[in-house]
């Protein structure tokens, strides 16, 4: 995976196959304001690690809230990935979406700490 600082369409879970294969087969856990839903398998796309970012409608009806929260984990994601360099060592890849589970908008920094500690959990549960 080219860690640079980007995030492009083949890191990201677009399929509705793959989509509902990782939330049928994968393992979860909280931490707020986020849920990781993860699972050990190469994305269709080839690369290591795709991700997949949902914002509930029922707690955010406006689309501008929702959009803005997508926004703040996708960027605390693209800011952050290098975290997960050490899955380039394993021969699978990795499939992880973020679920925001929060009732308000939160602030970026939240987001970013709240990512980081998902990483090392990963690190954790993964080798």
């Amino acid at each position: 995976m080219n860690f640079k600082h980007t995030l492009k369409k083949e890191e990201r879970i677009s399929l509705q196959k793959e989509i509902d294969f990782l939330f049928a087969q994968g393992n979860s856990f909280i931490v707020f304001p986020l849920r990781i839903v993860y699972l050990e398998r190469r994305p269709v796309t080839g690369v290591e690690v795709a991700v997949f970012v949902s914002v509930p409608k029922r707690k955010f009806k406006h689309a501008v809230d929702r959009n803005y929260i997508k926004r703040l984990i996708r960027e605390a994601y693209r800011l952050n990935k290098r975290s997960l360099e050490w899955i380039k060592n394993k021969d699978t890849g990795l499939l992880i979406a973020f679920l925001f589970v929060g009732n308000e908008r939160v602030s970026y920094k939240e987001v970013e700490v709240a990512l980081i500690k998902a990483f090392n959990s990963l690190k954790e549960k993964l080798q």
